[in-house]
């Protein structure tokens, strides 16, 4: 297996800034809380996957004051998320990795279910295929694993809404790319969502 980039998109887990929709059953406190848990659950499985390099790309910028305190593992690499969109955001980080020779899966921290073993079978998808997705029970994706770029995989969708996964999977289709398409996930987003975070250990949701 070719070497695979983990890029971990995710904001500085402050209060009020992060899981907002959480906000209304946990609190700011907890909601941030539950993310900064779910930061580092993820960054734990992404190299515990034993892939290749795994990436925080940051919200604010790695230098902001945001992350002072955030305590994550030393060696860690660092990107800053940039302008635009999601989609613009996720293009860039996916162009600048696959320019390098790697192979690419990018991830979120919402979605506890996606562990080591699910990181691993999506890289093992890109052997036979140019693309990979796990999709999540809301509509979205919770993973987008590539081994080769085109902007129209990013561009003009309607982020955050139940057709993400559809409208990314019709413009594979068109581009004729060899795809492989995972059971879906379910993400922690809204309150109704936290029936389906793993037991203990989730201080944010206590």
């Amino acid at each position: 297996m070719s070497a695979t980039r983990i890029v971990v998109f995710a904001k500085a887990p402050h209060p009020g800034r992060v899981k907002t929709r959480l906000i209304p059953a946990l609190g700011a406190e907890g909601a941030a809380g539950l993310a900064a848990d779910m930061l580092a659950h993820t960054l734990v499985v992404a190299s515990e996957a034993g892939l290749g390099e795994v990436e925080l790309c940051a919200s604010p910028a790695p230098d902001d004051p945001a992350w002072q305190d955030i305590a994550l593992p030393a060696a860690l690499r660092w990107s800053a998320q940039g302008e635009g969109d999601l989609g613009a955001r996720m293009a860039g980080a996916a162009r600048r990795a696959l320019a390098g020779g790697e192979r690419v899966l990018l991830i979120g921290t919402d979605c506890p279910a996606l562990d080591a073993g699910r990181l691993r079978a999506a890289a093992g998808a890109l052997d036979a295929a140019e693309a990979v997705l796990v999709p999540s029970f809301d509509g979205g994706y919770v993973l987008l694993g590539l081994r080769r770029f085109d902007p129209t995989l990013f561009a003009d969708i309607a982020w955050s809404t139940p057709s993400v996964a559809e409208v990314t999977r019709a413009r594979l289709r068109a581009l004729g790319w060899a795809h492989r398409v995972l059971p879906a996930l379910h993400d922690i987003d809204v309150p109704e969502d936290l029936v389906h975070l793993p037991a203990g250990g989730w201080i944010g949701a206590d």
